[in-house]
């Protein structure tokens, strides 16, 4: 019986050491030559001062800036995820519609039918820092009213941060713009 043991605890020993160990701080350092700002995430910083991260949503609610995806977790990276509400709960389409009838107030412009799905219901991670073009475009009558801009400049702010990636929708990163935004 210990002639089994003894090298079955060796294996575990040297397996723990290999792939908890030496694996580990292989994938961390080629991440950490590889990665943007060495896997810190991609800091957006205006006139030297941290403003975000690009890859996480962030809470615009003024009506002069483009507004995200509502987050279930207010943005907390901490504590990201979604609400767990099926689409016939009661609460939730309360909710949805709650956000629906905002919109609509902030933006009298735009019909109920052409109001893009992302903007009124909360994603899965609670943390999206896209929206689709089209939401972004929906919002632009809103912004030039506020901030006393023509529709065409906005429109070519938004045209100007449409990322199309090689695989999925185009999508628009709503901190990047905003930041354009406040340059205008």
């Amino acid at each position: 019986m210990i002639k089994h043991i003894l090298p079955s605890i060796k294996l575990s020993i040297i397996s723990l050491l290999l792939f908890v160990g030496i694996y580990t701080l292989v994938v961390w350092g080629i991440a950490y030559a590889v990665a943007p700002n060495h896997g810190n995430g991609e800091v957006v910083q205006v006139n030297g001062k941290t403003v975000g991260y690009k890859l996480v949503g962030q809470s615009f609610t003024q009506p002069k800036y483009f507004n995200g995806r509502p987050s279930a977790v207010s943005y907390n990276a901490a504590g990201s995820g979604g609400s767990n509400k099926g689409p016939s709960n009661p609460d939730y389409l309360k909710g949805v519609q709650s956000a629906i009838d905002t919109f609509l107030v902030y933006n009298p412009t735009v019909k109920k039918a052409e109001l893009p799905v992302e903007l009124v219901t909360m994603s899965g991670s609670g943390l999206d820092p896209d929206i689709s073009p089209k939401a972004a475009m929906v919002q632009i009558a809103r912004i030039a009213s506020v901030r006393h801009l023509s529709e065409g400049q906005l429109t070519a702010l938004v045209n100007k941060h449409i990322e199309k990636p090689w695989f999925g929708p185009a999508h628009v990163n709503v901190l990047l713009l905003n930041v354009d935004l406040d340059k205008l």
